[in-house]
């Protein structure tokens, strides 16, 4: 008898190496509890707020058997729990089942709650996908020029906005996109998992999501925003499907979460060229802590490639990758413009990577012809300390641009185990220090006397001091 499937299915190699990862350690996704006395049963979870009304999907008619739209059900249970946003606000609670929906969009002081064995389930029928106009940072769609398609779960405008859970699933069904990207047969751009625009006060945590027909988790043009506790799986060569991309956004808090993806793990961006540089909204006050992540053709945490809006002062501490192509990578290029600094990391546990350290320059997609070649990005302030790598291609590859260096880099306390080629270090066109490295850097990065750690910051973000609080509903009750 076989114990394990042939090995060629990328979504079954995917868990097996979320598994290793994870040294064979059951996953903590959650803090929420259930407790039961006589008939009833109080279940309890974090949020950065309570709710003081509550009600089951089930309450507004949805029927959970994996073949039934709910799409209908979903809007309005939450247009009519919307009522209640200046009244203590409203949970949805969405129960064990599958519930078949197209995108569906929240509301303010609310809370969608996916109980455990819950799975919203995406469908894949076009017409239960609203078009949305291009994001005006970008200029145009990244799979088609015109619009794109409206988020599985969407919220523009929004204050405190809850989407958690008791490790409850949320599932893309994206095969049906990627089909369509491949053969190039899509006229709008691919929908995302979770998308909230324009809002503040977001959190996302305590979920499993798996197989988006694109990027997860797009907070873009939003601040305060909280996400945890997440497991986000897709086939390792699914298109795009990036963990998690907060994009123009302010003091950002990403923990806890363990990411396999056929793209980045997590990708600050910022904007696109012209466009985002016109915008002109940074992504800044981040900071991303233990974080696990599988990607074999990508970064663990990209910065870009579209920073035209700037990318600054995000701190990274206590990462961990398996099976990666680069850890904390910097994609930029002519006509750029923006600027990536003060970018703070530490603590990065690494095995089987083919780039440490790699910063490209020459990124050069762009979403027209008219973008400005004489808007050449800042890249200045690099900091990277406390690396352990085992089964390196290459330590680094670092390009800048000729006549605008990648300036300010500092690595300090590296070691590179098994290393795969002779020429290690490739850099050209940038400007820094080293500290107590091996293998030995390039000579662009010299050495400096007397050991040394590279800085990082002292202060705490604002968003690091959010406490969240103990909240918790009755079970079949409406209140």
């Amino acid at each position: 008898m076989k114990l394990f499937p042939k090995l060629t299915n990328p979504h079954v190699i995917g868990v097996i190496f979320l598994v290793v990862l994870l040294g064979l350690q059951e996953l903590k996704v959650t803090e929420c509890r259930v407790i039961s006395e006589y008939d009833e049963k109080v279940e309890y979870y974090s949020a950065i707020d309570c709710r003081k009304h509550s009600a089951f999907l089930t309450d507004f008619g949805a029927v959970g058997d994996g073949k039934t739209s709910n799409t209908k059900v979903f809007e309005y249970a939450i247009r009519n729990l919307s009522q209640y946003g200046n009244d203590g606000g409203s949970l949805l609670v969405v129960p064990p089942g599958k519930w078949l929906t197209g995108s569906f969009n929240l509301t303010s002081h609310f809370t969608l709650f996916l109980q455990n064995d819950a799975v919203i389930l995406a469908s894949q029928d076009e017409s239960e996908w609203p078009s949305l106009p291009v994001l005006p940072s970008y200029g145009r769609g990244r799979d088609a020029p015109n619009g794109r398609f409206s988020s599985l779960i969407f919220g523009t405008n929004l204050t405190d906005v809850v989407i958690t859970g008791c490790n409850g699933t949320i599932d893309g069904q994206g095969s049906y996109w990627w089909d369509k990207f491949h053969k190039d047969e899509l006229n709008l751009t691919r929908p995302y998992l979770i998308e909230i625009m324009f809002s503040n006060q977001i959190q996302i945590s305590n979920l499993t999501l798996i197989n988006s027909p694109s990027w997860f988790v797009h907070p873009i043009y939003s601040s305060d925003i909280i996400i945890q506790g997440l497991n986000i799986i897709a086939p390792i060569d699914s298109p795009n499907t990036d963990g998690i991309d907060p994009d123009s956004c302010s003091n950002v808090r990403i923990e806890d979460s363990q990411i396999i993806s056929g793209d980045d793990c997590v990708a600050i961006k910022s904007g696109w060229d012209q466009y985002g540089i016109k915008f002109g909204m940074p992504s800044q006050h981040i900071i991303i802590r233990r974080l696990k992540c599988v990607s074999p053709d990508s970064a663990m945490i990209a910065l870009g490639s579209e920073m035209s809006g700037g990318i600054q002062d995000i701190r990274v501490e206590d990462l961990t990758a398996i099976n990666t192509q680069s850890a904390v990578r910097i994609k930029s290029a002519i006509g750029r413009g923006g600027f990536v600094k003060d970018i703070f990391v530490r603590g990065m546990n690494l095995n089987t990577m083919k780039y440490v350290f790699w910063m490209t320059g020459s990124y050069g997609s762009h979403p027209d012809p008219s973008f400005d070649p004489k808007a050449l990005p800042i890249i200045s302030g690099i900091n990277y300390s406390n690396v352990v790598a085992n089964n390196v291609t290459y330590s680094a590859r670092l390009e800048g641009i000729n006549g605008d260096p990648f300036s300010g880099i500092c690595i300090s306390n590296v070691t590179i185990h098994n290393v795969g080629n002779k020429l290690q270090w490739n850099c050209s066109d940038v400007e820094g220090v080293t500290s107590n490295v091996y293998p030995k850097p390039c000579e662009l990065l010299p050495e400096k006397e007397g050991k040394f750690d590279c800085y990082f910051p002292d202060d705490k973000l604002p968003i690091e001091s959010v406490d969240l609080k103990t909240c918790s509903f009755v079970s079949g009750l409406l209140f």
